[in-house]
């Protein structure tokens, strides 16, 4: 336990389980938001993913039941967190076990996708903490279900995600059964005009605090290649096979360009799931769960679906398409290089995604090197062509045993390109 965690003052038993957790020292956000949520202020705060936002609004409210346990009433909760995804709310009901162990708290998730009596049981007996999607929680509130009139304390994770994704309406509905005492926190990757007018409706007199924004992280390698739209896939196959490697994020733009992509790996010997938000919730969390197990080395996802994903010691992510937001870069490329832990991010650039690659380089305000994928053909490359380039010299070729863990479907090994060793 380091001196400056010691400094936040908290009971002895939540520090013990602070150091349990691996917490070594406070982050930026943690030192300046802790203290001002422990004063009862309300909050907004600008943070991205990987911060230790999450520690910064679940420590203070830990300590607050400590201090003042919960008079459980039948389907109030205490502490309202809302999520814009299935994975995030699942990962914040994460951290309040792993913090909350052995202190008797009380806590559920609440999702789509999922059966909703196990949830309405959840909730029946009162709880600490009530982690939700919007949509699931206006579902069991209408069916009596949940009681939000004594709920004191709302905290809104990813606020500017919640926006983007459309549920401002269902904010606002929620909002209204709230008692207007309340403590709202906000936490949001920007200061955005529409945030900063979403505080002005549903917080009181806030204290704002802003963390320096990564725009890209110095343990980060960054390569990008240009490839045409026509060999992104192998070049992707071959990236794999060729470097071994054996867990890997790859990010496409759509929900379609993940299936298909994934057909694609698959029919190339190698083992690849999709998580997105036409998956059902139970194989969005089984992949998930293999993926960080180390049983699944390629998980395909949408910006949307990997929102809020912190998988611990991530190697490598790749952008097998570009997305439209120029700061969606910076949350991809997030998810390696984090806790001091070097990480690799690869980005396959189409002619048709330059104007995209121009807008990250102006966003993060420096030149990205562009270079040539090795043995590709870059005869038919055309910036603005609009058909597929066509590739002369690239053929496929026996292929030698890929790495430990990706498998053939028939059982056979995986083979490799003769030409990825210059023949």
């Amino acid at each position: 336990m380091s001196n400056s965690f010691k400094t936040l003052g908290f009971a002895p038993q939540l520090e013990k389980l602070i150091e349990v957790n691996g917490f070594t020292s406070p982050t930026p956000i943690q030192m300046k938001a802790i203290p001002l949520v422990r004063q009862g202020y309300d909050l907004l705060a600008a943070a991205q993913t990987g911060t230790g936002k999450t520690a910064a609004f679940v420590l203070p409210m830990l300590q607050k039941i400590i201090e003042e346990p919960t008079l459980y009433q039948k389907r109030v909760p205490r502490v309202l967190v809302l999520t814009p995804t299935r994975e995030l709310a699942a990962q914040v009901g994460e951290t309040i076990l792993s913090l909350g162990k052995d202190l008797g708290v009380r806590s559920a998730v609440v999702f789509g996708g999922v059966g909703i009596n196990p949830q309405k049981a959840a909730i029946a007996k009162g709880l600490d903490f009530l982690v939700a999607t919007p949509g699931r929680l206006l579902d069991l509130m209408n069916q009596g279900f949940a009681d939000l009139s004594k709920t004191h304390i709302l905290i809104l994770d990813e606020a500017d995600r919640m926006l983007d994704m459309g549920f401002l309406p269902d904010l606002k509905r929620i909002l209204k059964a709230l008692p207007p005492d309340r403590q709202t926190l906000l936490f949001s990757a920007t200061f955005s005009p529409e945030i900063k007018k979403l505080a002005s409706e549903f917080l009181n007199k806030p204290e704002s605090v802003e963390i320096e924004r990564n725009k890209d992280s110095s343990l980060v390698r960054q390569t990008l290649y240009r490839v045409p739209k026509a060999d992104k896939h192998t070049v992707l196959r071959d990236l794999i096979v060729d470097n071994q490697w054996d867990q890997v994020l790859v990010f496409t733009r759509t929900k379609y360009g993940a299936d298909k992509l994934v057909r694609h790996l698959l029919k190339d010997g190698l083992v690849a799931k999709a998580i997105h938000g036409d998956k059902s919730q139970n194989a969005r969390t089984t992949a998930l769960r293999e993926f960080k197990e180390h049983k699944l080395p390629i998980l395909v996802a949408t910006d949307i679906a990997a929102r809020g994903l912190d998988i611990e010691k991530l190697p490598q992510v790749v952008n097998y398409e570009l997305p439209q937001q120029a700061e969606d870069y910076v949350h991809r490329i997030g998810r390696t290089g984090r806790a001091g832990e070097a990480g690799e991010a690869y980005s396959l650039v189409s002619p048709e995604e330059l104007p995209q690659f121009a807008a990250i380089e102006k966003f993060i305000k420096k030149p990205l090197p562009l270079s040539d994928f090795p043995r590709l053909d870059y005869s038919d490359w055309k910036v603005s062509a609009p058909t597929k380039p066509q590739n002369k010299n690239r053929r496929p070729g026996p292929r030698r045993n890929g790495p430990a863990g990706f498998k053939r479907s028939d059982g056979k090994p995986s083979v490799r390109r003769r030409t990825a060793r210059g023949q």
